[in-house]
């Protein structure tokens, strides 16, 4: 039995490491390297996994539940509430239109009614695990685009408790008898009294609520003094089964429970500790969801049916897709995250899988129906990641080139702009309508679509994508121009785009932006010479103004903060090498304490007095005063 589950866990691994590198390194992708892996092993491939494939499907969904739990974490409530048209109007018109468009298609091929509904809620379903992993990976998670996804995606796991709830009404037959190897579904309300079960569920709900806000702050507390983080880590996976194991028990989505907790937890003191704890255990659970999904597709029945097959996957997808792109229109998403969030969305889910034991065991749907859908949902959520290139390749350039005068299109070519902008936000805006007043065009590249047609009438050459990826820097014309400016907002994305440039464009001068020091240790550390931290300027601006009202004279403060910024740009680099807490501290009280007497030795300087004949201001006010 060891020998066994070792050798398992080395094949999953082992089609892990070799498959998922390969499809990043093509651009295709972790989710898709990870359904390659599991049909490579499965037993359409190497036959390395055969029937097992099933049980550890139910073990892997439990990285759904975990990725649940930490997208919670980074969602503060407030943000929650100020998502809530999207959740209820987005999510259940999408969950209803697309159950009644697909429930009616199947009753014209002759199904009964009955179970073309079950078979439209089901199809109604996204994939959560593969949607968000692939949206992340892409930094699209916080673009329109990306948060009407992750809308519907959370109403749809809200919607599979009144599914479950639903479908035992539209058995045909009530006396159908258990399928072998089904399990019974059977909860903990089931042998309450019916009056007795909401307020059960509800009072789950209050629990995880009441045990988040009051309870685990002071429990993780006392785990922290302990100073074994293995104790944290054990404590934060005890609170998500915990609470995975009292929503099955109560009949709710475990997924559900643990994302409402992580909602709860998103303004502690814990929650970055949380999540880098956790997160390594998301990502491995979720591949092996992934390659759980790929080794259960049955390529036998495939290769029996294949047009069968091909023509249900593509008619549900297209279906689906039509059904998200109206409802994108609907409600007022440019074409550009249109496009990303219908593209994205239309395969068929993971709670698929789990409607479909569940409908088979209540005689819903026969196993004939049951196994062929299960093909298809499979080879839907496969087509996913390709599906998402074909739209980010193909569709996306399409519609963001697009101009209303279409003289400006060959210009664009043949163009050569010395400038190129990385990140149009609040930080490069400046930036880019500074450079533009005094005459020097700038190429933008922005990863937010909604800007892109703003840009273009303000006459910026725009492209839309990820800033770093190479041929895009190659069409905006980095190998030609002088200076590129890093202002994207992401920190990761800014250390990613300055490597790609060192690799491929190493004469391209770089200006980046830094959040704050810390972020500007790890831009120095990774070579950068020109930092601007974004905040320190405007700080010796209010410092600078503080003092002038506190009686300094103007060209004191101005001259003090000026010795300042020396100082401090001058320390940056010595504090960016130090690693250690301790060492850190000590540190910054030396460059402090030096500041200190540096600045106490220019306001005695003689020196001083050349400053005061600019200052007029100043001499102004105090001969008023002595006037007085």
């Amino acid at each position: 039995m060891q020998q066994t589950f070792f050798f398992q866990a080395m094949v999953y691994l082992a089609s892990a490491v070799i498959t998922v590198p390969i499809a990043k390194k093509l651009g295709l992708g972790s989710v898709l390297g990870y359904l390659l892996a599991g049909i490579i092993i499965g037993p359409a491939g190497l036959e390395f996994i055969g029937q097992e494939g099933t049980d550890i499907m139910h073990f892997a969904e439990f990285g759904v539940v975990i990725m649940l739990f930490v997208i919670g974490l980074e969602l503060e409530p407030s943000r929650l509430w100020h998502l809530r048209k999207s959740i209820l109007g987005m999510g259940g018109v999408q969950v209803g239109a697309t159950s009644l468009v697909v429930a009616g298609l199947a009753i014209l091929f002759g199904i009964d009614w009955k179970q073309a509904l079950a078979l439209g809620m089901i199809a109604s379903l996204s994939s959560t695990a593969i949607v968000l992993q692939s949206l992340n990976e892409k930094g699209l998670m916080k673009t329109a685009a990306g948060q009407s996804s992750f809308a519907v995606l959370l109403f749809q796991d809200i919607a599979v408790i009144p599914m479950l709830a639903l479908f035992p009404l539209l058995a045909s037959d009530t006396n159908v008898p258990v399928v072998e190897g089904g399990h019974s579904h059977t909860t903990l309300v089931d042998s309450l009294p019916a009056w007795l079960q909401p307020f059960v569920v509800l009072g789950s709900v209050a629990a995880i609520i009441a045990v988040g806000r009051y309870a685990t702050p002071p429990l993780f507390r006392i785990i922290a003094r302990t100073g074994m983080r293995e104790m944290f880590t054990a404590t934060a996976l005890l609170l998500v089964v915990g609470i995975a194991v009292l929503m099955t028990t109560v009949g709710l989505s475990p997924a559900l429970g643990t994302f409402l907790a992580g909602v709860v937890l998103a303004n502690s003191e814990y929650r970055h500790e949380l999540e880098s704890d956790i997160d390594p255990f998301k990502g491995l659970l979720l591949g092996l969801f992934f390659i759980a999904v790929g080794a259960s597709i049955d390529f036998q029945l495939v290769m029996a049916n294949p047009g069968l097959i091909l023509s249900l996957v593509l008619g549900i997808m297209a279906c689906k897709l039509i059904v998200l792109f109206l409802l994108g229109k609907s409600f007022s998403l440019s074409n550009n995250q249109n496009s990303i969030f219908s593209f994205g969305l239309s395969q068929v889910g993971e709670f698929a899988f789990v409607l479909f034991s569940f409908s088979l065991q209540e005689g819903i749907l026969s196993k004939e129906i049951t196994d062929t859908m299960t093909a298809v949902v499979a080879i839907s959520m496969a087509f996913t990641p390709l599906v998402m290139l074909l739209n980010e390749k193909l569709m996306l350039p399409r519609l963001t080139v697009k101009q209303d005068e279409p003289e400006k299109e060959s210009d664009l070519v043949e163009q050569d702009n010395p400038v190129i902008i990385a990140g149009y936000g609040h930080f490069g805006s400046t930036i880019g309508r500074f450079l533009q007043a005094n005459n020097v065009q700038a190429t933008v590249l922005d990863s937010n679509s909604d800007n892109v047609d703003y840009l273009r009438r303000m006459g910026f050459n725009v492209f839309y994508g990820d800033a770093s990826r190479h041929d895009l820097l190659e069409i905006a014309g980095a190998a030609r121009a002088k200076v590129i400016v890093i202002a994207i907002g992401d920190e990761a994305k800014r250390l990613e785009l300055i490597e790609t440039i060192k690799k491929h464009f190493p004469e391209l001068h770089i200006l980046v932006r830094s959040t704050n020091r810390y972020d500007a240790y790890d831009l120095m550390n990774a070579g950068m010479l020109h930092i601007y931290r974004e905040t320190l300027d405007t700080s010796l601006r209010v410092g600078v103004d503080a003092l002038t009202l506190l009686g300094y004279r103007a060209h004191e403060a101005n001259r003090s903060a000026k010795t300042f910024f020396i100082h401090d740009e001058r320390t940056l680099k010595r504090l960016s090498a130090i690693r250690n807490d301790d060492e850190y501290v000590h540190a910054v009280r030396e460059t402090q304490s030096e500041l200190e007497q540096i600045l106490q030795a220019d306001r005695t300087a003689e020196s001083l007095r050349v400053d005061e004949g600019w200052d007029e201001g100043s001499l102004i006010a105090e001969n008023n005063e002595l006037v007085k």
